[in-house]
């Protein structure tokens, strides 16, 4: 995965998939930089991809935020920068965002090694925008990635491992009873007992739930070991803590319609519908009012069809959608009565 995306930057915005994470994470982001940034994720499927497999790096720098080896690199690369900017003062404020980007690479080549033990080598896979991709694996298994998802199969004669590094993936495992199969995100582990299965990885924790046969998961930590076997039609939330919360009903609908780019939501606020179906296409819908955000919408949508989520949003909430741009469209409140 090439990580330095670089088509349709701007003098003043970054143009890497590194530079845009130092820029949402610095203090000084704005509203403007969270719109340049999902017009350049948006511009190109390999962008969203790109910053997908950095934000899952720089995820797991923060885990190892204490170990003296990458605390001392940190500061060796800060005070290497702090030497060189006054060397030559840089001509805008973006020195401070710049600051934080040495740090923050220093931080993913460490990780890096210490994550991807790349002696076992590996398959990466990945999906950017747009609609959800199938894979098959060298074992046979299928793959559904959602979109900005990525994994690394890692087979060998006695086992069958897939990291996932971000996003959400179905998996219909090929029957091998001399290899397991095996998921490993956030430091749990998902064992496959024949079956199919999702995992999904977001800011907020690890979920998976079960469609057909059998999985058990289970995390191995010291003080904080536990297993929770599921059934069909169940699924469990894993907190960034590492804390399984209680088995609950999957919607096995909605489970299955993602996969084929399907999506119904109930009650969903529109700021947050956006985002998630901006996910699957080119065209990015965007809010022309703040007030916007927190109106409730219900209905299923279809992946990737924002035409068709702009009409039914005007016809059912009277919103209009002005094109404000080859690939955005500005959603505005209902036009007021003459």
């Amino acid at each position: 995965m090439n990580r330095r995306a670089t088509e349709h930057a701007t003098p003043d915005f970054p143009n890497s998939a590194e530079d845009w994470l130092a820029r949402l994470h610095s203090p000084a982001r704005s509203p403007q930089d969270e719109d340049a940034f999902e017009r350049w994720r948006s511009a190109n499927p390999e962008h969203a991809a790109a910053y997908a497999e950095v934000e899952y790096l720089h995820r797991n720098a923060a885990l190892l935020g204490g170990d003296p080896m990458l605390r001392a690199v940190a500061r060796a690369a800060r005070r290497d920068f702090s030497r060189r900017r006054a060397a030559r003062p840089p001509r805008r404020a973006w020195w401070l965002v710049a600051g934080i980007a040495a740090s923050l690479l220093v931080a993913v080549s460490i990780v890096q090694i210490m994550t991807d033990r790349p002696d076992l080598g590996g398959q990466t896979y990945a999906a950017g925008v747009g609609l959800p991709r199938a894979v098959t694996l060298a074992d046979g298994t299928e793959v559904a990635l959602d979109a900005e998802t990525s994994l690394v199969a890692r087979f060998d004669g006695h086992r069958r491992e897939v990291i996932l590094r971000n996003g959400r993936a179905q998996f219909h495992v090929a029957h091998d009873p001399a290899r397991p199969f095996m998921v490993v995100v956030d430091g749990n582990l998902v064992r496959d007992i024949g079956t199919t299965f999702q995992v999904s990885r977001s800011a907020d924790g690890v979920t998976v739930g079960l469609l057909e046969g059998r999985v058990s998961v289970s995390r191995d930590a010291v003080g904080h070991a536990w297993v929770s076997d599921l059934k069909p039609a169940e699924q469990l939330h894993i907190d960034t803590t590492g804390q399984a919360g209680p088995v609950t009903p999957l919607d096995v609908d909605a489970a299955r319609g993602w996969t084929r780019g399907e999506f119904n939501f109930s009650e969903q606020r529109l700021d947050e519908l956006l985002r998630a179906m901006n996910r699957y296409s080119q065209t990015q819908l965007r809010l022309g009012d703040p007030s916007l955000a927190g109106l409730k919408v219900s209905g299923r949508f279809h992946a990737g069809d924002q035409q068709a989520l702009a009409e039914a949003l005007a016809q059912g909430w009277k919103l209009r959608a002005v094109r404000t741009g080859a690939k955005e469209l500005t959603l505005l409140p209902p036009a007021e009565p003459r």
